[in-house]
């Protein structure tokens, strides 16, 4: 079977451009959870450049996993983007209101922010 690493960091990439046109419609809780898809892919990639499988959609988690683990600064940034998954889409993910409702520019921007930075490291690191 083939090694899929670059096709995850490629859709890594795509994720994030995804996330800043979200941002500049106003759609920041889109923005919101496709940042959290850029780093979460990024990092899966990065696993499989490294001969082995990554399963689950916590950042932080993942980013821990790895064999040489990522700095403490990158695995809270993780953290941060992990809220990002369920309640940027859900309902159910606050105590009332629409999701929409929760987001605005300071958060779509410390995603983009927080997505970036773990993009860059796995770059570096796949490189």
């Amino acid at each position: 079977m083939s090694n899929r690493a670059t096709d995850w960091f490629r859709q890594a990439e795509r994720d994030l451009e995804q996330a800043l046109g979200s941002q500049r419609d106003g759609r920041h809780e889109w923005a919101c959870f496709a940042a959290q898809q850029c780093a979460e892919k990024a990092v899966k990639a990065l696993h499989l450049r490294l001969g082995q499988e990554a399963w689950g959609r916590a950042v932080a988690r993942l980013l821990r996993e790895l064999p040489s683990p990522a700095p403490a600064e990158s695995i809270e940034k993780g953290k941060v983007l992990d809220n990002f998954y369920v309640a940027t889409r859900y309902a159910n993910g606050h105590p009332e209101g629409a999701p929409f409702e929760h987001y605005g520019p300071i958060q779509s921007e410390q995603a983009i922010a927080y997505a970036r930075e773990i993009l860059e490291f796995v770059r570096a690191r796949m490189a």
